[in-house]
């Protein structure tokens, strides 16, 4: 990177924030009236403070601006995402090992253990073609839910466990219209790996409820670590291991979410060489018009693991997501999805095609809110997604 153009769009970043970061420097108040209440509830727990806060304390020092120089910007907001969401690096041996396998007409099914960290051996669900690779590829991010007895199997339809079956039929039902998505992809010719976040599936306990979510987040900041850190970690190790299996294109390998899992999605095309295209529904949106009252966001509980702290300092979520770019990426949204205010999710697909645009790539970045869908990822929209990638991998 050239110093010089590094200095000259650093200084404009600090130039376009400073007046917004000490806007009300001056503005101390006087006199003896001080505040009796400055929580709106017990339950919600939400700041009366907090238009101030919005206004003054989330600055997005390093949010991308059309008069940015679009590699500069991708290499400072890149390295500048790392370093808030990865608590650390790791690059232990993945030391994979197939413990199970099931023919299913035109690919095979496995249970696979490998290494997602130096801390965690992990069995993931993984599905491969018949015939000869390499193949494109795809991970696939499961949701939260608040459904923590299965992961991977959200997306995979699993075998030799009936509970765990049952449940994901349940699941599958709900929210994908009785299909598995990642059995679909699979049909289609692609190499799929399906993976449990902590807290998920084999990687909880039997119990393990939404308020366990909070001891849990506590616990792993106390550690020197994060929920959404150790979670952002592991997807880019399981986007590294898909990428280095034999029988898979490097060149061509998605990330898929729904959900949380679209959070993730987007999170790890941003930040991970290893994809180069990625397929997010129902989870965009800005993080200011997020963080409304009711809004699960600031519910805390499921939202530590999706919290990365100081990122309103420096990023917003939209931007993050546009470090991917150029990459090919499908974004969907719900126009009746109650998380997801559709204003938010207009200002942010603002903010992707700005980036796209800049970077020539425009025609890369397919947004889209479905009307009258809910948060949900129904089989026309996995027909519309799929086919979308399979025209970005140019699959016949």
């Amino acid at each position: 990177m050239n110093q010089l153009m590094k200095n000259i769009l650093l200084t404009s970043m600090i130039t376009l924030t400073s007046s917004t970061v000490f806007a009300y420097s001056n503005d101390a108040q006087t006199g003896s009236d001080y505040v009796t209440q400055e929580i709106d509830s017990p339950d919600s727990s939400f700041p009366l403070f907090y238009e101030k806060l919005k206004a003054v304390r989330m600055p997005y020092q390093l949010a991308w601006h059309d008069e940015y120089n679009p590699e500069i910007w991708h290499n400072i907001a890149k390295a500048k995402a790392q370093e808030i969401i990865l608590p650390y690096q790791d690059d232990t041996p993945f030391n994979p090992l197939v413990i199970d396998q099931i023919d299913r007409g035109s690919y095979i099914a496995q249970k696979v253990v490998f290494n997602i960290s130096h801390e965690s051996r992990v069995l993931a669900l993984m599905l491969t073609p018949k015939g000869d690779g390499p193949f494109p590829a795809a991970l696939f991010l499961h949701d939260h839910g608040a459904r923590f007895d299965i992961g991977k199997e959200k997306f995979v339809q699993t075998w030799g466990d009936d509970a765990r079956l049952s449940s994901s039929r349940e699941w599958a039902h709900r929210y994908f219209t009785d299909r598995f998505p990642g059995d679909e992809l699979a049909k289609r010719g692609y190499v799929v790996l399906s993976i449990d976040a902590l807290g998920w599936g084999d990687r909880s306990v039997e119990g393990f409820r939404t308020d366990s979510q909070q001891a849990l987040a506590s616990n792993l900041f106390n550690l020197g670590s994060s929920f959404a850190g150790i979670i952002a970690l592991d997807d880019l190790r399981a986007a590294k291991f898909l990428a280095s299996l034999p029988q898979v294109d490097k060149s061509r390998v998605a990330s898929v979410g729904f959900s949380m899992g679209a959070f993730r999605s987007w999170q790890v095309a941003a930040l991970s060489d290893d994809i180069t295209a990625s397929i997010v529904d129902s989870w965009m949106g800005t993080m200011k018009g997020l963080m409304v009252p009711g809004n699960n966001q600031l519910k805390g509980q499921s939202a530590f693991t999706m919290l990365h702290p100081y990122m309103a300092r420096y990023l917003d979520y939209p931007d993050v997501a546009a470090i991917a770019a150029p990459k090919p990426m499908l974004v969907f949204a719900g126009g009746l999805d109650p998380l997801f205010p559709v204003d938010s999710v207009q200002q942010a697909f603002a903010k992707l095609h700005q980036v796209w645009r800049a970077n020539g790539a425009e025609d890369k970045l397919n947004t889209r809110i479905w009307p009258n869908k809910g948060h949900i990822f129904t089989e026309d929209m996995q027909e519309a997604a799929f086919n979308w990638l399979d025209q970005q991998f140019e699959m016949n």
